[in-house]
């Protein structure tokens, strides 16, 4: 019996132990859990905003503006009085005087010898900068003059230096690439003009477009103004992974859908305006689209990726031997997903440098070798001007073939086209708005210069191509097609 109260002993006193180590654990677990969480989320931004302010100015700007003539809005126009009023108003006077309108706007330093990062919009135009600095210990106290070192409009960006007396307190750019959708961010800079001010919020969405070919936004729910516009989007580590661009609202305010432009774009496109003053983008010279799924199906492609050339002026890449009808698919080593990606790769690559292109080209993929050239410089030369659309029809052998009524591409049509030279196909005359092609955006005065990547020059050729494909087993037929100048492919179900 005595041993038997013994061994109970012991084994109550096990249990005991295990439910005090139990206890232990899970105290231990919820301390380090309330760790995490407060890591996660500090309980305030306040240090952060204290050392990331002293680098972020306000922006002043002012132009000048002619003055305007006469009584405008004062009597109307034609009025009897209408003299009387104009004599009234430039009594003592020499005509309409210019009159001086300011806007603000923000920015931030990025080093210490006076660098300071906005956007184009807050200082295009303006005949005067200043900058304020964030009253700070070392902080100039008075406004100082900025001039500007060079700007990009297809990003936003502009970039200003000031001559300070000491050394300025800046900040650097951080790795956009490394922001995840719910970061925590804080946003600086003037909102509407009522001074320094931070807001903080997440990354809401990454990689957002709005319109430019570079664009590559951060979404951020942090509240962005008027005013914010230049400003930094900080991260936890003080590093700036956008500049406060745009935001979207229906009535000018913050509704919590703002828009900064990516630190791995900013920072590219700043470097090369502190270096040359300006940008200096690759060219390859294509003009390109997106695939779809019919289009990729009637080239013989498995899957709808990379960029269809449409044409190829003068330039690197024909000077390389790319052609219209190919499909890039990877460009220096990296896969082609669609056009955007294609163009902002293109042009983050150096003017000068030799890449290798992968292509598919009828049934198979052949790499070439394309040394590229400068966007700017094609740009400045490249002739933009716009074609006239046709007026009418001419009467000419027509057809009606896949939902198109299409007709020889004559020498009267040719020329009300403005088509160059040389150039053959057929002219679409009409087009049956129940067709798929009406669906896909075919309309009379599209001039067809290929189908099933092969020229065609009268009615016949085109048959003949469809048949052709048909015997392939394809179920699309893909068709070149040139409006006001500008090719895009297209293709057409064969399905009766």
């Amino acid at each position: 019996m005595r041993s038997q109260a013994i061994a109970k002993q012991l084994s109550d006193g096990r249990a005991l132990q295990w439910r005090v180590l139990w206890g232990m654990m899970l105290t231990t677990l919820f301390v380090l859990a309330q760790a995490l969480t407060a890591q996660a989320r500090p309980e305030s931004l306040a240090p952060l905003a204290e050392q990331v302010s002293p680098s972020v100015v306000n922006i002043t700007t002012t132009t000048v503006v002619e003055g305007r003539a006469g009584p405008q809005g004062i009597v109307p126009e034609g009025s009897p009085l209408e003299d009387l009023f104009r004599d009234f108003q430039n009594r003592g006077d020499n005509g309409p005087r210019p009159r001086r309108s300011s806007a603000l706007g923000s920015g931030f330093v990025i080093s210490e010898d006076g660098f300071i990062v906005t956007n184009n919009h807050v200082i295009e135009g303006a005949d005067e900068i200043e900058i304020e600095f964030f009253p700070g210990e070392g902080q100039p106290k008075e406004l100082l003059p900025a001039k500007v070192i060079g700007t990009d409009q297809n990003t936003d960006l502009a970039l200003l230096k000031v001559e300070a007396p000491s050394p300025l307190k800046f900040v650097t750019f951080g790795d956009s690439d490394t922001a995840r959708v719910g970061d925590w961010v804080i946003a600086m800079g003037n909102p509407l003009g009522q001074g320094f001010s931070v807001s903080a919020g997440i990354v809401s969405a990454r990689n957002r477009e709005l319109q430019g070919n570079y664009d590559d936004f951060i979404q951020t729910d942090a509240a962005i103004n008027r005013g914010n516009s230049g400003g930094p989007l900080f991260n936890m580590d003080g590093e700036v992974v956008g500049v406060n661009t745009a935001i979207l609202s229906p009535n000018g305010g913050s509704i919590g859908i703002g828009f900064s432009m990516a630190s791995n774009v900013a920072s590219k496109v700043v470097a090369q305006l502190k270096e040359f003053g300006e940008t200096r983008r690759g060219w390859l010279g294509v003009r390109i689209q997106n695939l779809d799924e019919d289009v990729a199906d009637a080239m013989g492609l498995d899957t709808a990726r990379g960029a269809l050339v449409t044409d190829v002026p003068e330039g690197p890449a024909a000077e390389a031997g790319l052609l219209s009808g190919d499909v890039i698919l990877s460009f220096d080593g990296v896969e082609v997903e669609d056009t955007r990606g294609l163009v902002r790769q293109v042009g983050n690559t150096d003017v000068g440098k030799t890449v290798r292109v992968l292509v598919f080209r009828d049934g198979k993929t052949e790499t070439l070798r394309v040394t590229l050239g400068r966007r700017e410089d094609a740009e400045r030369t490249s002739d933009s001007e716009e074609v006239p659309a046709p007026e009418g029809e001419d009467e000419t052998t027509e057809k009606e073939l896949l939902g198109l009524t299409v007709g020889v591409l004559t020498d009267e049509i040719r020329t009300e086209l403005n088509v160059p030279e040389g150039t053959d196909g057929l002219v679409i005359l009409a087009v049956d708005e129940a067709s798929e092609a009406w669906e896909k955006g075919l309309r009379a005065g599209d001039v067809i210069t290929e189908a099933g990547q092969e020229k065609i020059a009268d009615i016949a050729s085109l048959e003949s191509r469809i048949d052709a494909v048909r015997d392939a087993g394809r179920k699309s037929l893909l068709l070149l097609i040139r409006r006001n100048g500008e090719p895009r492919f297209v293709a057409l179900n064969l399905s009766e």
